[in-house]
């Protein structure tokens, strides 16, 4: 884990941990199950809104795409935390999966993808390496340009007493 706080590590690179992304449908955000959260996908919502829609490598370019990953990375955590309570209780990123709504000739899903898998180890250093994937789809909800989903392991609290 890393030495500085997750969450100081967060202001540190200049962002701030948003509150929770409502589901848009049936589904909770994150879900604990033992030592690990998983949580659902998460879309690149910034007040509620979507800064941008559409295909990456037609309405929406690479590099914005991989910005909007960052943020489903950062809604991804504050998913996280309301179900941990704490960031510093995460012992490691394990398993990243992003998809990118992708123009029919777009090939670039992983370098997208990318902008979650650095700021998770932006955040989290050596803990925030993971496995993952990058899926290319033809279309996301709301016309998302991205959506990120992360599996984390947790500390497990024993109460004493």
């Amino acid at each position: 884990m890393s030495e500085v706080h997750p969450e100081q590590r967060i202001t540190e690179l200049g962002l701030t941990l948003p509150g929770v992304v409502p589901p848009v449908a049936a589904y909770v955000p994150a879900i604990r199950t033992g030592n690990y959260i998983y949580t659902s996908g998460q879309l690149p919502m910034i007040d509620g809104k979507l800064p941008a829609t559409g295909k990456v490598g037609a309405e929406v370019t690479a590099e914005e795409a991989k910005e909007l990953a960052r943020q489903c990375a950062l809604n991804a955590l504050a998913a996280v935390k309301a179900e941990l309570g704490d960031l510093a209780l995460v012992r490691r990123v394990v398993k990243v999966v992003g998809f990118v709504a992708s123009a029919p000739d777009f090939t670039g899903q992983p370098g997208v993808i990318n902008g979650a898998s650095e700021l998770l180890g932006e955040v989290f250093g050596e803990a925030g390496r993971h496995a993952r994937s990058a899926v290319g789809v033809a279309v996301l909800p709301l016309d998302a340009p991205v959506e990120v989903e992360i599996l984390v392991e947790v500390e497990i609290l024993v109460e004493v007493g």
